[in-house]
């Protein structure tokens, strides 16, 4: 019998994980399954298990090679083959890292992709500057992952940087991990855009939504939407700028605003302002019931936004510190450029020890 890996052990609970797989394949072979309301939820439950397993499966058999390769290094005193296990157990380390995190993400749509939108606070070009950098640092976090992304509408600044930017981020738990940037990010730097060279202060805030399945009913009646079509207003060539292809929609009874331009055609701007407008009015509905329940158990609710989740501090010192997990980094650089994971792994570890102790 072999014996059991270190990477077994803990939170993840193997054989636990193998037995609820069983117990739902159980179920998907029950007559009148696939009619039961339940059926998705299930088969979502089993992808996630299975997709945890097998990523866990592969670790257990790296961990056994290098293990095997760290004793012949050792046996035959071979530099060469020591630092290529010094190396791979920085990479096995890091997967490690990775496969913790997917064990928090079991919220109901944690596997989807994510809607992010970036706004400019307070501070005109200052903050406008700060959005701009702000995605290109999701935009490289998403291509160090794998993710691909698609910039649905910008709004530049009227001098330089971006007021405002939606985007998706498509890729396994894409919402599960970018939930933990939503909030007011602030940075803290000399601004390249005042000659006297003085310090500034700059707010931008994030929102990160699920996007939904199709087949998750959302009603949005049409007496209810005001649709505008215009001409779009940033960077597309001259067939986005000289046809009316970008669509605004007003959601009248919330006064929420979707704007969507990047595509060339009017009809499929159209569609995925939609598709973002249903998403919204979802995550509305959600948040209210979450109030409803916190009211009902005393908890206190946490502010979305105007809390300052993030400082990016530039000046005096260089220092990137999460308020809510207490995490620290200086190497401003490297997060800027999209090394993000050590505060996202953070976030969620902090959510699972709530709950635990809740």
């Amino acid at each position: 019998m072999r014996s059991a890996s270190p990477l077994s052990g803990g939170v993840f609970d193997p054989e636990g994980k193998r037995k609820r797989l069983e117990e739902l394949e159980k179920q998907m072979v029950k007559d009148g399954f696939w009619d039961r309301p339940e059926a998705k939820e299930v088969m979502r439950e089993r992808a996630r298990l299975e997709d945890l397993l097998s990523s866990w499966q592969d670790l257990e058999r790296e961990f056994e090679d290098t293990k095997v390769l760290l004793e012949l290094g050792l046996e035959e005193e071979d530099e060469e083959t020591l630092h290529e296990v010094d190396e791979r157990l920085k990479n096995l380390l890091s997967r490690v890292e990775e496969e913790e995190v997917k064990l928090f993400l079991s919220g109901e749509h944690d596997t989807s992709n994510a809607i992010v939108t970036i706004h400019a606070g307070a501070g005109g070009t200052e903050a406008q500057d700060w959005v701009e950098i702000l995605l290109r640092m999701y935009l490289r976090w998403a291509e160090k992952k794998g993710f691909k992304t698609r910039i649905i509408d910008l709004l530049p600044g009227e001098e330089a940087g971006i007021k405002s930017v939606t985007f998706i981020v498509e890729g396994p738990y894409a919402y599960g991990h970018l939930k933990a940037e939503s909030g007011i990010h602030r940075l803290v730097r000399i601004s390249p855009f005042d000659a006297s060279g003085r310090r500034h202060t700059s707010f931008a805030s994030v929102s990160v939504i699920p996007e939904i399945d199709e087949d998750i009913q959302v009603e949005i009646r049409p007496e209810e939407l005001k649709i505008e079509t215009m001409r779009a207003s940033g960077h597309g060539g001259q067939h986005v700028n000289k046809t009316e292809s970008a669509v605004r929609i007003t959601h009248i009874p919330t006064g929420i605003v979707v704007q969507c331009q990047n595509e060339r055609s009017q009809h499929r701007n159209k569609a995925i302002a939609l598709a973002i407008l249903k998403a919204r009015l979802y995550e509305l509905e959600r948040r209210k019931r979450e109030e409803e329940r916190q009211k009902l158990y005393g908890e206190k609710k946490e502010i979305a936004w105007g809390s300052q989740i993030r400082s990016y501090v530039l000046h005096p010192y260089r220092l990137i510190k999460d308020h809510r997990t207490g995490l620290e980094v200086g190497n401003v650089d490297a997060v800027l450029d999209g090394d993000l994971d050590p505060f996202i792994r953070a976030y969620h570890l902090q959510k699972a020890h709530e709950k635990v102790a809740a």
